[in-house]
């Protein structure tokens, strides 16, 4: 849908080219259950004249029969189209709508705020610019918030409004307005986000929505609309590294061979010297053709076919960059994974890893922690459930190349695919950790035992076996091994027979954070436990019953 222009009528054609410069600015609206997301996107559509009458007609006899806001016109109904969604008055799925100004084009996914839709509110933010994120003016930073902020920043989003909404009733209660805002703002500190910017509100009553309200006077910022319509996004696209994932190789002719696809990042001209990736072959460029003709220069986002001087090997799935600024290849990457599906995410299972046009197999060979996106607190798992987010090592079966998700979301992002039913069934973000360019040794700060626990995701302890027990030690520590704990025996065959040494090195592995399982034959005595650990925890493991029951009985108790 188009804004309203003299010019259809008089020259549709110059409309249509004026339509078609535009820039175009995705954003998402999200935020806690009930916060106003798809009220202040039907606001935004009625208030700036992109609702047909049909459709206005259409919302005003719903909203007579199951609205929620009385006698006023329920404009959530224009986007929550599912009949489950009206029923309950909850967004579930991600809608999409689209408009203009005459200063811009817009893409509205109105993503929902329940918990249990986490993957679809991150599959409606993975190709964003912006995020709206709503706060109730009466229940201020909520949890879920802080979920969304966090989801929002994980994917790279630069640009947040956080819309206080629901202001009218608060009376626009300056002060409440400025402590959200306060707390909001702390909370962001350990959030990636470079632009945030507030708005106070009301989406059922349109107050600073598209129109400036009288209601709120010592506000003196802009409008949503006016932030919507002015928010520099231009330099948010990469153009400092350039990558072209192939698409197809374009051979019409025995004259022609040229390299087609969509330029993820950076820009390129005529004559540059290219590597093609992963075989390493360099050559130049020598033409940029598009449809319209051929060009001395192209940069991202657009779709070209390139030709090289030198006939080398290039195909689908190959990444074309500048020989002088080359990506890294790794068949090891670290990612966070967004997990989408019902059955978990186990380390060790196969997945197909889809990365550009390129696919592979691969499996998570380590699952480094969970982030509660409620707290960013790191927690120990042994899997991603659904919903949940992990920091993961994953394993390729052959090198890809790419970048840091942070820097380039081109080459930085990937999908994973079920082998069996062919379900993406997660996305993932790569994180490559930065280069050590110098050290300040006077802001280094002793290591806790906080921090270690948040790190392996465990409480640092000791197991200690009795002589009937000790052959458990091998069985347990795989257990634990399986689950992603840190451990390690400390036996015999390991360290000796000294039980002074050995109890000496289980207590530095459980104050490492560690934990330690020991098992010596002729046993510890009291004495020797007292001194060698003193303020260590040990784990009380009491026969129940047969050998498995004692192990499964153990484990639940870590």
């Amino acid at each position: 849908m188009s804004h309203q222009s003299d010019l259809i009528a008089e020259d549709i054609l110059a409309y249509l080219k004026e339509h078609e410069n535009k820039e175009l600015l995705r954003f998402l609206t999200c935020g806690s259950v009930d916060d106003g997301k798809s009220t202040l996107i039907g606001r935004l559509l009625h208030d700036s004249k992109m609702i047909y009458e049909d459709q206005l007609a259409s919302i005003q006899s719903d909203s007579a029969k199951m609205g929620t806001t009385g006698e006023k016109l329920d404009l959530a109904l224009l986007v929550d189209g599912l009949a489950a969604e009206r029923e309950q008055g909850i967004t579930i799925d991600v809608a999409y709508r689209y408009f203009s100004t005459n200063k811009r084009k817009f893409i509205i996914a109105d993503t929902p705020g329940h918990e249990q839709y986490t993957r679809n509110m991150a599959t409606g933010a993975s190709t964003c610019d912006l995020a709206i994120i709503l706060v109730d003016a009466r229940e201020g930073v909520k949890t879920q918030t802080k979920r969304h902020s966090y989801i929002a920043s994980l994917l790279g989003i630069r640009h947040v409004v956080v819309a206080v909404n629901k202001m009218d009733l608060i009376n626009f209660d300056e002060a409440k307005y400025e402590a959200i805002k306060a707390d909001y703002l702390e909370f962001a500190k350990e959030l990636n986000i470079k632009d945030i910017q507030f708005v106070p509100m009301s989406a059922l009553d349109g107050d600073n929505v598209v129109n400036r309200s009288e209601k709120s006077p010592w506000y003196d910022g802009k409008t949503l609309m006016e932030i919507l319509e002015t928010v520099e996004i231009a330099d948010d696209q990469n153009f400092d590294d350039f990558r072209m994932p192939v698409q197809m190789v374009c051979r019409p002719n025995l004259d022609f061979r040229g390299f087609q696809g969509t330029i993820a990042s950076g820009i390129i001209n005529v004559g540059d010297e290219i590597t093609v990736l992963p075989s390493g072959k360099s050559s130049k460029i020598k033409e940029i053709v598009t449809y319209d003709g051929n060009l001395d220069q192209a940069f991202a986002p657009m779709a070209v076919t390139l030709t090289f001087e030198d006939e080398i090997d290039c195909s689908r799935g190959d990444v074309i960059v500048k020989s002088d600024n080359l990506p890294q290849s790794a068949e090891k990457i670290d990612a966070h994974i967004v997990w989408m599906a019902e059955d978990a995410l186990t380390p060790g299972k196969e997945y197909i890893i889809k990365h550009n046009t390129n696919s592979t197999t691969g499996r998570v060979s380590t699952l480094r922690h969970r982030v509660d996106v409620n707290t960013l607190e790191h927690k120990h798992a042994a899997q991603l459930a659904l919903n949940e987010i992990g920091l993961c090592e994953l394993t390729l079966s052959k090198p890809i190349s790419f970048d840091d998700y942070q820097k380039n979301k081109g080459t930085g992002a990937f999908i994973i695919i079920d082998r069996l039913t062919n379900i993406t069934v997660g996305a993932g973000m790569i994180h490559v950790s930065e280069k050590v360019e110098s050290i300040d040794l006077d802001a280094l700060t002793p290591v806790t035992q906080e921090e270690r626990e948040a790190r392996f995701g465990q409480t640092g302890s000791v197991i200690l076996l009795s002589d009937e027990q000790a052959n458990l030690a091998s069985a347990l520590e795989r257990l634990l091994f399986n689950q992603g704990r840190a451990v390690a025996v400390i036996d015999e065959d390991s360290c000796g027979s000294d039980a002074a040494h050995n109890a000496a090195v289980a207590a530095q592995f459980a104050k490492a954070g560690l934990i330690a399982i020991c098992a010596l034959e002729a046993g510890f005595d009291k004495e020797l436990i007292d001194s060698a650990f003193e303020g260590t925890s040990i784990v009380d493991v009491t026969a129940k019953g047969s050998p498995e029951e004692t192990l499964k009985a153990l484990l639940n108790s870590l």
